[in-house]
């Protein structure tokens, strides 16, 4: 819990960095909500090309700090940050040179296109501070250090609702920039997160970041990150594409059912972000121990780490679901799209046990150095149970955004099932990166 707590609120402030966008656009208007979901889901999945470094790096340091080889550290952090620079470059101007086609691509409706756009435009350019902060945020956890990052989302979320409101509501109102202020804000307050990212590497840390960590190549490294990286960042990549793919079905429904969505999935988020955090602490200690050989020790706190977030995430998702009619006017008064809502949180109330089954004996598996079968299973899942069964329930047999949360929610529950066996035979062990 010493490890937890701290995740905890990151987590919550992670979440609440991107929704606080939300709520202070949705007194704009329900379209811009929408605009800013669609931009969000590309950028999302984009994003995710920076985490095959990211989450290896986090298995990598995690388990040479449990085997007490630190000689290398320095060499994984720069290897990790510069790679993870490169890559989120590259992203970054794919972004601003084809926002309009990937909007298109999703089948925007026209009347939130525009606004969608600018907000890619202007987000898009500046991606590769988030990259950074979170690849310094996996070594700031692994090294027991979780108050960094919680100190730190803080400070980029005050920034960010502070800049919503000098361009929304405040002095700078006058310009009318909409959508476009709260992408100004966004920016600004990721800038001052790498910044303040690096100045808590140097002084908690004490660890070096240097190009001359680079010379002569440390291919090895490289080659040990990318490794786990792939298959790490894999599940987490098919998800995305999944949702997208989702989206898509969700976008042909009509607006309420997108910005229906876009709320339950803001509701949603609170459901799952206790879990999250206990993965989180539960992977970093797993990685230690994994690294120093106790494999039974690891086996043990899983389990206990599991039975805590089922049961504060039932009583979070079952609180959810009751107090949904109050929660969904805090966003909108349209009635349409609150009771559709209600019964999309009463279906989250069931999903909400297979995931958090998936997060903390996932993250576990793959701190443990077995990367492979969770994407295997992640992949054929998703594709073979929720997005299959999303078309054939949401489109086919018109049940609307009830039928896409349906399928979901058995493909959360059928993997839930299928790692928890996996953990319990114990094919996880023996997979340590370090010798």
């Amino acid at each position: 819990m010493k490890l937890a707590w701290p995740i905890f609120l990151q987590m919550l402030f992670s979440m609440a960095l991107g929704y606080a966008d939300t709520v202070m656009i949705s007194r704009y208007s329900d379209v811009a909500v929408g605009a800013l979901g669609n931009a969000n889901q590309i950028m999302g999945f984009l994003t995710l090309a920076f985490t095959v470094v990211s989450s290896a790096t986090g298995v990598v340091v995690a388990q040479y700090l449990g085997a007490k080889k630190k000689d290398q550290m320095d060499t994984i952090y720069t290897v990790s940050v510069a790679f993870n620079l490169v890559l989120s470059v590259v992203v970054c101007s794919v972004v601003a040179v084809f926002s309009q086609e990937l909007l298109g691509a999703m089948h925007v409706p026209a009347v939130m296109f525009d606004q969608a756009n600018s907000y890619m435009k202007i987000v898009g350019l500046f991606l590769f501070t988030g990259a950074v902060t979170n690849t310094l945020a996996r070594i700031f956890n692994c090294n027991g250090n979780t108050v960094i990052g919680l100190v730190i989302m803080f400070g980029i979320n005050l920034m960010n609702i502070g800049g919503n409101y000098i361009f929304l509501y405040g002095p700078l109102s006058f310009l009318n920039l909409g959508v476009k202020g709260v992408a100004v804000s966004t920016t600004i307050s990721s800038i001052f997160g790498m910044i303040s990212s690096f100045v808590m590497f140097r002084i908690f840390i004490k660890g070096r970041i240097s190009p001359r960590l680079l010379v002569p190549f440390p291919k090895s490294i490289l080659v040990k990150l990318i490794k786990l990286g792939i298959p790490s960042a894999g599940e987490n990549i098919s998800y995305n594409i999944a949702q997208i793919l989702i989206t898509i079905f969700v976008n042909t429904m009509g607006a309420v059912s997108i910005t229906t969505k876009i709320y339950c999935n803001i509701l949603c988020g609170f459901s799952i972000i206790f879990s999250n955090s206990v993965a989180g602490a539960s992977a970093i200690i797993t990685g230690h121990c994994v690294g120093s050989g106790d494999y039974d020790f690891a086996y043990r706190r899983v389990w206990k780490s599991l039975v805590i977030a089922m049961i504060v995430s039932a009583v979070i998702s079952c609180s959810n679901f009751m107090l949904s009619p109050y929660t969904l006017r805090f966003f909108t008064q349209n009635d349409e799209i609150i009771h559709l809502g209600q019964k999309i949180m009463f279906i989250a109330f069931i999903l909400e046990f297979g995931r958090c089954v998936n997060l903390v004996v996932i993250q576990s598996m793959r701190a443990a150095g077995d990367v492979v079968f969770p994407t295997l299973l992640g992949i054929s899942s998703m594709w073979g149970i929720a997005v299959v069964f999303a078309w054939i329930l949401g489109i086919g047999f018109k049940l609307g955004l009830p039928g896409v949360w349906i399928a979901m929610a058995s493909d959360e529950i059928f993997r839930a099932i299928v790692v928890a066996c996996r953990w319990k035979i114990g094919l996880w062990r023996g997979k340590s990166v370090v010798s």
